[in-house]
């Protein structure tokens, strides 16, 4: 983000898939702009949305929905802490008393909706004294799986829907994310992404997580070197290895898909 000076207003990208919860914001921005110098840089309605435009744009100020399609707030103050200079944050929410507790223990700034202008008033005054959001501190938020991993360019962040990648491999320090197009290194590790997405992928090798989805079948092997099962992909001709400590998976899988067969439901 870059360092606003006292004459430039505060940049401010609202983030809300609600049209009447974005248009209030902007109403009350508007007022609020009469004793703080504020503009609306644009208004997105998801936080995929947000992610491309703060990559193309200078932002100060995200004031974003949690609960949104396709990425939430969470998930895009995640993808954020990426950048080398984030904008600051500030959740609206309609989140009850109870949940957003997490917001206050983790000092995280939010507006419980409808948002009244004194609150916005008082949260923007403190903008820029604001820090970006920690990862310790995003890791105790309120948040589903991710539906997007970040791809780290030099200047640009590419987002990978989770939904297309066939199988995480972990080689030496890395985890590679592959598709039906392409490979992606990631920054993540094996062990937390079977943690997140472990009800979507299916851990069959200390080096590999396969998309349950991607599995067409499982094959035993006795020849050329090769001894033992693997995994046939449908949409890859690779074939993946499943290790000896993880052939109970390859049954309790086999067994799962035949109780869940059409005839069996």
């Amino acid at each position: 983000m870059a360092h606003r000076t006292t004459s430039r207003p505060l940049r401010i990208l609202i983030v809300d898939d609600e049209m009447l919860a974005r248009q209030r914001l902007r109403d009350l921005l508007d007022d609020i702009h009469k004793v703080l110098p504020v503009t609306v840089i644009g208004e997105v309605e998801t936080g995929l949305e947000a992610l491309h435009w703060i990559q193309n744009s200078e932002i100060d100020l995200l004031l974003t929905d949690i609960h949104m399609p396709d990425m939430n707030g969470v998930e895009l103050a995640g993808h954020l802490h990426k950048m080398v200079r984030p904008p600051r944050i500030i959740f609206t929410t309609a989140y009850n008393e109870h949940a957003v507790q997490a917001f206050e223990l983790n000092a995280i700034d939010y507006l419980m909706k409808p948002v009244r202008v004194d609150r916005l008033l008082a949260a923007l005054r403190k903008v820029p004294a604001l820090k970006p959001i920690s990862e310790s501190q995003l890791e105790n938020l309120p948040a589903n799986a991710r539906h997007f991993l970040p791809v780290i360019g030099r200047s640009r962040i590419e987002l990978i829907p989770i939904d297309n990648i066939l199988y995480f491999k972990a080689e030496l320090k890395y985890v590679t994310a592959k598709t039906k197009e392409h490979e992606y290194v990631l920054e993540e590790s094996l062990t937390h992404l079977e943690e997140e997405f472990g009800l979507d992928f299916l851990r069959i090798h200390r080096s590999y997580l396969v998309a349950r989805k991607a599995i067409k079948n499982f094959v035993h092997l006795h020849h050329d070197g090769e001894n033992g099962w693997y995994v046939n992909l449908h949409q890859l001709p690779d074939k993946l290895p499943v290790s000896r400590r993880q052939r109970n998976v390859l049954q309790n899988f086999i067994d799962h898909a035949m109780n869940t067969t059409p005839e069996n439901k």
